[in-house]
């Protein structure tokens, strides 16, 4: 077995990493999980994830994913993380903590899951416009045109109803109000028939937690297009990191 890969998942409570198989999207041995520093400045972060690949004993590249908006590299924005991420070289930082010479792709966590499940997901996901949406603290997204990733969409901070999407409809939003899952699929089904709107997707595929009582919520949306429950779950971002160091995209 020669295709293996590494990645890791930075969230605001926990630092995930582990071995991929690049042609199953199966994780190779167990997930490492390390409590997320606080406060998540991205030298402690840094400090972590080279603690996960010491423990992994991985020297070789490695993907990333941030909730952060990325582009050229560089964190333009931050969620759940400490705010000293904005505008940090993300090169430069994971060069001075792992070593120059590691080879790492840093990547939208919404977006790498995306990437997963376009390619060991529903096969749906590579035909046409698709949206990921994961619904959790707030709402992530990944817009993907057959396949190919369009980076950092961030359709969770449109505003619906006088709201941003996430303020509205994420699954925090559901536990906050104490809504049913019939009252929330409502507020749903007005964030998507927005992206619908816009976009014309030919599929939805929403993941986070949320997702795995899908049968208690999506069959309550009002919408024309599809909508399907991720299928990697909770393995999308790490396995998505980690095409992310194999195919050298860096957004």
């Amino acid at each position: 077995m020669t295709n293996i890969g590494f990645g890791i998942d930075v969230g605001g409570s926990g630092i995930k990493g582990a071995r991929v198989d690049l042609d199953s999207g199966e994780f190779i041995g167990d997930r490492i999980k390390i409590l997320t520093p606080q406060p998540a400045t991205p030298d402690a972060v840094a400090d972590t994830i080279k603690e996960i690949l010491s423990r992994a004993e991985w020297d070789g590249p490695v993907g990333i994913t941030l909730p952060s908006v990325v582009r050229e590299q560089r964190a333009l924005s931050a969620a759940n993380i400490d705010d000293a991420w904005i505008g940090t070289d993300l090169q430069a930082l994971f060069a001075q903590h792992l070593g120059a010479e590691r080879e790492v792709a840093v990547l939208n966590d919404a977006d790498a899951a995306g990437l997963a499940e376009a390619q060991f997901g529903n096969p749906k996901a590579r035909e046409g416009a698709v949206i990921l949406l994961t619904l959790g603290t707030g709402i992530g997204s990944a817009y993907l045109i057959d396949g190919t990733l369009c980076p950092n969409t961030e359709l969770g901070h449109l505003i619906v109803d006088g709201k941003e999407a996430e303020h509205l409809a994420s699954s925090a939003a559901k536990d906050r109000e104490e809504l049913s899952y019939t009252k929330w699929a409502k507020r749903v089904t007005k964030v998507l028939r927005e992206y619908e709107r816009l976009f014309w997707p030919s599929l939805f595929i929403v993941g986070g937690g949320i997702s795995r009582k899908a049968d208690k919520w999506v069959p309550k949306l009002n919408i024309d297009t599809p909508v399907v429950p991720a299928e990697l779950r909770n393995r999308a971002g790490i396995v998505g990191a980690a095409m992310a160091a194999q195919q050298q995209l860096r957004p």
